[in-house]
């Protein structure tokens, strides 16, 4: 087992393992305890009391933070040429079909969110595997396939990112960056954590949020009371 650094220690040691923080409390709590020399990524991880392998229990979707993710998304649109200017003017950073499947193909894999107008799902189902691991694969249910090319660019844009849950029943997603402040972190955060309630599964018996934690990149989790998010 790796030994921890001395500054790792002293962070550890401002957190209580056993305490389930408000998630305020918590968002403050993680910037305090933040060990990396860069602009971290702040993410929340999510278990939920569902069975990934029940169809309406598999957990997809997605929601716009308010303040951003903190990261401008590159963003790739596979759309037919009728499209390509509207989503250029969107601001999509790579617009295209076959010359783009052929490099991804190849293993080009320089973006973020990957946007599909439904006329062109057939030849985007060839990259399936590639795309599909890596949560890259455009979905209805993320509005990542979809006829509105231009909007489904700007709202990526602007801080709408998309979630599901893994085969653990865990969701892990990004709600910004340490230097933002507590209070705009527990906004993102509480939009994703209302957005999952909303979506509760009928069928999900038990508790549905059953433990919420926050950390950022390389820095010690800290536990969300979940009645609190």
């Amino acid at each position: 087992m790796a030994k921890l650094s001395k500054k790792r220690k002293a962070v550890e040691q401002l957190i209580d393992r056993d305490h389930l923080y408000p998630l305020d409390e918590a968002m403050a709590k993680v910037k305090e305890v933040n060990t990396a020399s860069f602009d971290a990524s702040v993410d929340l991880h999510i278990r939920l009391g569902v069975d990934p392998r029940k169809a309406d229990q598999a957990i997809r979707g997605s929601v716009t933070l308010p303040h951003g993710t903190g990261k401008d998304k590159r963003v790739l649109v596979l759309c037919t040429p009728d499209k390509e200017a509207e989503a250029t003017e969107a601001g999509a950073d790579y617009v295209g079909l076959d010359e783009l499947l052929t490099k991804i193909k190849g293993g080009w894999m320089d973006f973020d969110v990957v946007i599909a107008a439904p006329t062109v799902m057939a030849k985007v189902g060839q990259i399936g595997r590639i795309l599909g691991p890596r949560g890259l694969m455009p979905n209805p249910k993320t509005g990542t396939v979809t006829m509105d090319i231009a909007n489904a660019v700007k709202e990526v844009k602007s801080g709408k990112i998309s979630f599901r849950v893994d085969k653990f029943g865990i969701i892990h997603s990004p709600v910004g960056r340490v230097s933002f402040s507590a209070d705009k972190l527990t906004d993102n955060a509480q939009e994703l954590l209302d957005t999952l309630n909303r979506m509760k599964p009928s069928s999900s018996k038990g508790t549905y949020m059953k433990s919420v934690t926050v950390a950022s990149t390389m820095s010690p989790g800290v536990k969300v009371e979940p009645k609190h998010s």
